[in-house]
C-alpha cells in the first residue's frame, strides 16, 4: 500500500513551472496528432462489428498541479473522432494525462458524453518508451463510473491502455474496455488502436509563458 505524507496540506514552493521539462514518458505526446486508420471493434446486436475511423488529438501542457506535498504535471487532451468521409462525430474524448515524477506514476483520464468517467493508473520510468495503465470498476486508487443506463446495458468493468512511442516521432495506443453486456454470458473486449502522427506542436502552459 502506498504510503503518504502525514502533512497533507504544506505544498513545495521550490518547482519548475515548465511543464514541458517534466512530463517524463509523457514528453513526445505533447503537441497535435492525427490519423486516418484508427480501428475500432465493437458490439452490435448481431455480435460485433469493425470499424475505421479518423481522429485528430490535441494533448497541450497545464500549469504544475499541488496536492498539498503532491506534484503532477500534466496534459490536457481533446480527441475527435468521425468515419472516413463523414462529418458526424463518431467518438468525442476529453481528460487528462498526469504523470507524477516522485513516485514514476503515470494517471489517465477519460471522460465522455455518454455518461462514463474513467481513472487509469500506471507505473512507468521517466524515458519509458511504453506503458500501460489499468483501471477497474470500484478498484483501489483508480475507476470506473457509469451511468445507470450503461451499467445496466454496458458495464465497463476494466479499462487497459497501453501506449507506444516509436523513433520516427510518432506514438500508437491500444485500449481494451471491458464490458458485461445485458443478454452475453462472456465479457466483451472493446478495442480500438490507432497509430497517431503529429500535425502541431503544444502550446506551452501559462505559467511558462510569462
Amino acid at each position: 500500500m502506498q504510503e503518504f505524507a502525514e502533512d497533507i496540506y504544506t505544498e513545495d514552493d521550490d518547482r519548475d513551472v515548465t511543464t514541458l521539462n517534466n512530463l517524463g514518458p509523457l514528453t513526445p505526446m505533447a503537441g497535435i496528432w492525427q490519423s486516418v486508420r484508427g480501428q475500432d471493434v465493437k458490439p452490435v446486436a448481431e455480435g460485433t462489428e469493425e470499424q475505421t475511423y479518423v481522429e485528430r488529438m490535441e494533448l497541450q501542457p497545464i500549469d504544475p498541479q499541488p496536492n498539498g506535498p503532491q506534484l503532477l504535471y500534466g496534459l490536457r487532451y481533446h480527441t475527435h473522432i468521425v468515419k472516413p468521409g463523414e462529418v458526424e462525430t463518431y467518438h468525442d474524448q476529453v481528460g487528462y494525462w498526469l504523470w507524477e515524477p516522485a513516485t514514476g506514476t503515470v494517471m489517465h483520464t477519460l471522460t465522455i458524453p455518454r455518461g462514463m468517467a474513467v481513472l487509469a493508473v500506471g507505473k512507468a520510468a521517466p524515458d519509458a518508451k511504453t506503458f500501460e495503465l489499468v483501471a477497474t470498476k470500484g478498484g483501489a486508487g483508480c475507476g470506473i463510473s457509469s451511468s445507470a443506463f450503461l451499467e445496466y446495458a454496458f458495464d465497463t468493468v476494466e479499462f487497459r491502455i497501453k501506449v507506444t512511442m516509436h523513433d520516427d516521432g510518432s506514438w500508437t495506443y491500444d485500449e481494451d474496455t471491458v464490458m458485461k453486456i445485458l443478454g452475453r454470458d462472456e465479457l466483451f473486449h472493446h478495442t480500438d488502436r490507432n497509430h497517431l502522427q503529429k500535425i502541431g506542436e503544444p502550446t506551452p502552459n501559462p505559467l511558462a509563458r510569462t
